[in-house]
């Protein structure tokens, strides 16, 4: 897509891999799990014993219950990554540990968000997750957030536009050759927004090389015009921003969302930081649509 009077393309949303909705014995022959010849044998023991297939592959030794459980995500669109067979970073939990209890706190926020923010009669796509201060756990928050509305089913995009201290890349294991800073900066390159294979309805839109004027980047008009692009192509759009002690950025990007969530870090945030931080995003007419404390 480009934007008028400009000779370059702005981005090229990657195309969605097709859902598997096979039966699971198929799955674990497209896996590489089982050959064709190893279904047979456990059909052939299901049918003996009456028991499930991935019961009776697993009696068999042919897989493991993992490999099982991986199957089942696929079937029922719920995929997460197994520790130690993805380049992935191991702070994405959500992604790692789905099912574990301090997983429990991001998929209360979406639920909350969906409600009060992504609602279709509001017609919000866009949230900006925010922090006061440096270190208080932001871009970990964002990543999370994103990858579990993309388990969700929706066509969830996560763009890191802290262009000062980007770390989504880091995180999702990308380059960042090229980014939000190219696409801002009129040196586009049509495949910026990188697809993350393993979870299927999460893309991401690294920051890109660091400028020397990330605020002027921000504030340009491109990059509202950006957004409102991507709106029509994802259903929700979360955005990592720089923290808001030391410059405006956060507060333009909030304002370009129209939303923002804040982050704060016990025994780290001080409380007066994030009171006025928060009033200045109010004063910008951001909507706070919501607050979480990082025990860590």
């Amino acid at each position: 897509m480009s934007i008028p009077g400009e000779k370059v393309t702005i981005y090229s949303v990657p195309s969605r891999p097709a859902r598997a909705n096979g039966h699971i014995g198929a799955l674990l022959v497209d896996s590489g799990k089982i050959t064709k010849e190893d279904a047979d044998r456990v059909m052939s023991l299901q049918r003996e014993k009456g028991m499930r297939f991935g019961d009776a592959a697993v009696k068999l030794g042919l897989v493991s219950p993992m490999d099982v459980e991986q199957a089942l995500s696929r079937q029922f669109d719920f995929p997460y990554l197994v520790p130690g067979t993805s380049s992935l970073s191991g702070d994405l939990v959500t992604a790692y540990s789905p099912f574990d209890k301090k997983v429990e706190v991001f998929k209360v926020v979406r639920s909350q968000l969906m409600l009060r923010w992504f609602n279709i009669d509001l017609g919000s796509k866009h949230l900006a997750v925010v922090s006061a201060c440096r270190k208080e756990g932001r871009s970990y928050f964002a990543a999370n957030l994103a990858i579990v509305f993309s388990q969700l089913g929706e066509r969830t995009l996560l763009i890191d536009a802290d262009l000062r201290n980007p770390r989504q890349h880091t995180l999702f294991n990308l380059q960042n050759r090229a980014g939000l800073s190219t696409l801002l900066s009129g040196r586009a390159q049509p495949d910026v927004i990188e697809h993350i294979v393993p979870l299927v309805d999460l893309s991401i839109l690294p920051a890109g090389p660091v400028p020397p004027n990330p605020q002027e980047l921000l504030g340009r008009s491109l990059f509202s015009k950006l957004l409102s692009d991507l709106a029509g192509e994802y259903d929700v759009i979360i955005l990592d921003t720089p923290s808001g002690e030391a410059n405006a950025d956060a507060q333009i990007i909030a304002a370009c969302a129209g939303g923002a969530f804040v982050v704060a870090r016990r025994n780290h945030s001080p409380a007066r930081l994030v009171r006025d931080f928060s009033a200045q995003l109010r004063d910008n007419g951001v909507t706070l649509t919501g607050a979480v404390i990082n025990a860590a």
